[in-house]
């Protein structure tokens, strides 16, 4: 046999409770997005100059997804990338990339390279925007300046005589040993 119960009562307009009910408060939990340019270095190499940027994503890689990052050379945008922030276990919150810069025509002088890094929201509204600007000395690197200074001889040239050059002297002398040997070898038998 049931137990009969009270009956259930349904809230209306007409018959609402006096006392308020209880709701947990809110709490915000606000994250605060940041990104940390930690390191920029620059290498110069032959016809070519290297920008490292190291950088760190607070609070975590977990709460970026994309992130642009935009290199300006001498106030002139040259180059936007976007790097999509791996996630799971493969993902880390010290990232490092770096841009190759062709200098073939770039003359010797002081420059400055600023990197501006930020992540865009859908409406193109740029977060968590941070950059780092850098000014280098710029010394153009060519094969030719990492070769050691000291000239070397081509040819030499005379007129009725004939000029053998170190590397004609080994060759006959060589040659001249290799028909000694040959010379002895056929004595002997």
């Amino acid at each position: 046999m049931t137990k009969p119960g009270k009956p259930i009562k349904q809230l209306t307009l007409d018959n609402l409770p006096t006392t308020p009910i209880k709701r947990a408060p809110k709490t915000e939990s606000i994250i605060h997005k940041q990104i940390c340019i930690t390191k920029t270095e620059t290498i110069t190499r032959i016809d070519e100059l290297l920008l490292k940027i190291n950088f760190k994503l607070e609070p975590s890689w977990q709460v970026f997804s994309k992130i642009k990052a935009d290199l300006f050379f001498e106030d002139t945008l040259i180059s936007s990338i976007s790097i999509r922030v791996l996630q799971g276990p493969l993902g880390t919150k010290e990232l490092e990339y770096s841009w190759i810069m062709d200098t073939k025509g770039i003359t010797e002088g002081t420059y400055h390279l600023k990197t501006e890094m930020y992540e865009t929201w859908s409406s193109n509204e740029r977060l968590c925007q941070t950059s780092r600007e850098v000014t280098i000395k710029y010394v153009p690197q060519t094969r030719q300046s990492q070769l050691i200074k000291i000239p070397f001889v081509k040819k030499v040239i005379g007129t009725d005589m004939e000029v053998v050059s170190n590397q004609d002297k080994q060759l006959y002398s060589d040659i001249e040993k290799a028909v000694k040997k040959e010379q002895n070898s056929q004595r002997d038998t």
